[in-house]
């Protein structure tokens, strides 16, 4: 199974604002009418309950999404970009990575119900156009904006199942068989170990209830440490709520064999070795084991296990424990949230950061401020006019104190978003 995934995703940037002036007859002096740029596409994550996996994320790893249309004269805002919706399936949790940092850091989303929808990079605001930076003394405004930087973010999707029952055990003692006998699922089985290499799901029906049981691969000793891929299988156990513990009656001592399993679960995890458990003890239809029956009784009664006897292969016994198994899921489940799921909110670039200045030379200083760096991408800064109407932006934005703290005086060069300008 395709479990898990690293992608990089980048939120569209958004239009540039434009400058422009009013063109009519007999209206000779037009005032300002430059559109804003449309917002950039934003990247969402959405819950599909038809898929499996995370294989479609194999081959493709870097998804962008469209950028903002340009504002247009007459006020006309330019289109928005499109968004990308990427599906997943139900169980998927979102982990935080920046470059450079350990992958899955932090934990951002936890996609739990079919449809839910996660916004996971948010695209760029479009730039606004010059009717904006019009005022009682500047009926004429030359400036206009670039659009704001989509979101990027490097992510780690992991998969966790999401069942009511899970179905654990060493290799080959018969969980697929027993999936199918409570199920209508049809796992892959066959008479060696390691024969199921991915969970499988399947909805088991009564009367008055149905529930999930996931079969979980076999697992061995040192799986809570990789051992086999078992922390890998160990991880879809955490959001049932009831463990169904298999173990093969032909064993020599099917007492340890549910002990060593056990263990690895607490090594794991003491939350899932705690999890309300179930024991079966299969393969009844074996000679040798139909006649240990009484033997094996009353060594689980001395580890303090109440177990049932079934035959996965001729389905006997199977009705009791399907039955055992609806009392225990309704006693355990809670309501409405999946157990292990967690609302986790949408994870925000912080706000706009102060004006940072510093020196890049002598007589040279470097801007740092993003609505001054998008005001100076969007205007034409080889015009003497648009670099008066630029400084008096930067006062009116609070800009000054950084500037004259910094020590920028008249004749010096400052750099912002690349471009140079005399300040004055």
């Amino acid at each position: 199974m395709i479990d898990e995934v690293v992608l990089d995703l980048k939120a569209g940037r958004g239009g540039k604002g434009v400058v422009s002036f009013r063109r009519e007859a007999y209206v000779p002096k037009g005032g300002p009418d430059g559109g804003d740029g449309g917002a950039g596409g934003s990247i969402l994550l959405e819950v599909d309950p038809s898929m499996r996996t995370l294989l479609g994320y194999q081959t493709k790893r870097r998804w962008a999404a469209e950028r903002g249309g340009d504002g247009g004269r007459a006020r006309r805002t330019g289109r928005a970009g499109a968004d990308v919706a990427l599906r997943v399936p139900v169980g998927t949790q979102v982990w935080l990575s920046g470059r450079g940092t350990k992958v899955g850091e932090e934990l951002i989303g936890d996609l739990v119900e079919p449809g839910m929808s996660f916004l996971v990079a948010r695209g760029g605001g479009g730039g606004r156009g010059n009717v904006h930076f019009a005022s009682s003394i500047n009926r004429t405004p030359l400036l206009a904006e670039a659009g704001e930087q989509g979101e990027g973010v490097t992510v780690k999707l992991t998969l966790k199942l999401i069942a009511d029952v899970g179905i654990v055990g060493l290799p080959n003692v018969g969980k697929s068989t027993l999936l199918a006998a409570l199920t209508k699922a049809r796992p892959k089985v066959g008479a060696y170990p390691f024969t199921t290499l991915e969970p499988n799901l399947g909805v088991a029906s009564l009367a008055w209830d149905s529930f999930v049981l996931a079969d979980i691969p076999g697992l061995v000793e040192g799986a809570h440490e990789g051992r086999g891929l078992g922390d890998e299988f160990l991880r879809h156990i955490e959001r049932t709520v009831v463990l169904l513990h298999v173990v093969d009656g032909s064993e020599p001592d099917p007492v340890a064999c549910w002990r060593k399993l056990n263990h690895e679960l607490e090594m794991f995890s003491a939350t899932v070795a705690a999890k309300p458990q179930v024991v079966a003890v299969n393969k009844t239809d074996l000679p040798e084991v139909a006649e240990r029956r009484g033997e094996l009784e009353a060594a689980f009664a001395r580890a303090g296990l109440a177990v049932s006897f079934i035959s996965a292969i001729q389905k006997e016994g199977t009705g009791p424990l399907l039955r055992e198994l609806a009392r225990q899921v309704r006693q355990a489940r809670r309501p409405h949230v999946p157990p292990g799921a967690e609302r986790v909110p949408v994870l925000r670039l912080s706000g706009e950061a102060g004006p940072r200045v510093e020196r890049a030379g002598e007589g040279v200083w470097r801007l740092h401020h993003s609505r001054s760096e998008r005001i100076a991408a969007g205007s034409d800064l080889g015009d003497a006019a648009v670099v008066t109407q630029f400084q008096a932006e930067l006062r009116r934005m609070g800009v000054m104190g950084a500037l004259d703290a910094a020590g920028v005086q008249g004749g010096d060069t400052l750099l912002v978003n690349g471009k140079e300008l005399e300040w004055a």
